[in-house]
């Protein structure tokens, strides 16, 4: 059965590790689109972030953003949404205070206030890293609970894999976890995790199998590549579940086909094998 719909994460995925999407990747997948094939980027990336990625690859790109909270078409135009309730995001803030200079809220507005955050650290590097990409839509609220005037996409927390592992037991423990999902995306080379608190029904996976329902695609029709902790309901859902040789080593225990690192266009070689059939069997 021939593939119809591609869905790419973004982040160890189709960029490398300067933030560039290889040329190969690019070419692959503007052929892939050519031939009629659909080709989704899915991100823990919130939109307006996700955009620029999309603009370096000339094809028509669906966006599933926000892991899963929020599906756009090339157009702009929303298809699907499901936000966090905005108690339970409060509820989340008020069991993390711990680690609030770490916390931020994300809603689905224009551009200035998308991001809430309370605390602004001056010494940490990648959060100021982040400051200065997002400046545009970045607002302070202290306390960040009165920033709660409407149900947000999300509350995001990150920092340190230390910090953020306290935090996870925290969330886990809560008598409310059954009121969201926690997506964590995890980079142990880089001391780092980012864990995402969305609806409850919210995941890369959950997103994909609605969107392929609404444009009758099958599931053995869907080519799904990832490398990380929150790609794992994605690739669990697609009939073809790639991942990146850079893959954290929870997903390549699954057995999936493995392809290239993000550093050599393992996307652009996954493509070729599994939609475009030029390239060798073998990986």
């Amino acid at each position: 059965m021939p593939v119809r719909l591609i869905a790419l994460d973004i982040d160890g995925t189709l960029l490398d590790r300067q933030w560039r999407v290889p040329e190969a990747n690019g070419a692959a997948i503007a052929e892939a689109a050519r031939r009629g094939v659909e080709v989704a980027l899915v991100t823990g990336r919130r939109y307006d972030f996700a955009l620029p990625v999309a603009r370096m690859v000339d094809a028509p790109l669906t966006m599933i953003v926000n892991n899963g909270a929020l599906v756009r078409s090339h157009d702009g135009e929303t298809h699907l949404r499901h936000l966090l309730s905005r108690e339970t995001a409060r509820k989340v803030l008020e069991a993390t205070r711990a680690w609030r200079s770490t916390a931020s809220v994300v809603f689905d507005r224009p551009r200035e206030g998308q991001i809430c955050i309370e605390v602004i650290e001056p010494d940490n590097a990648y959060r100021q890293a982040y400051y200065a990409r997002n400046r545009e839509y970045i607002t302070q609220a202290t306390p960040l609970e009165s920033c709660l005037v409407e149900d947000p996409i999300q509350v995001m927390l990150a920092g340190g894999l230390g910090p953020m592992r306290e935090v996870t037991v925290a969330l886990r423990g809560m008598e409310i976890s059954a009121e969201f999902y926690l997506a964590a995306t995890i980079y142990e080379d880089k001391d780092f995790s980012m864990l995402d608190v969305l609806n409850p029904i919210c995941t890369k996976g959950a997103a994909l199998a609605e969107w392929a329902a609404r444009r009758g695609y099958a599931r053995e029709e869907i080519l799904a590549i990832g490398d990380n902790h929150n790609d794992l309901e994605m690739l669990q859902f697609a009939g073809i579940p790639v991942v990146m040789e850079n893959s954290v080593p929870e997903l390549k225990a699954f057995g999936w086909h493995q392809t290239l690192s993000n550093e050599e266009a393992g996307v652009a070689a996954a493509i070729r094998r599994f939609v475009l059939q030029e390239a060798p069997e073998g990986r």
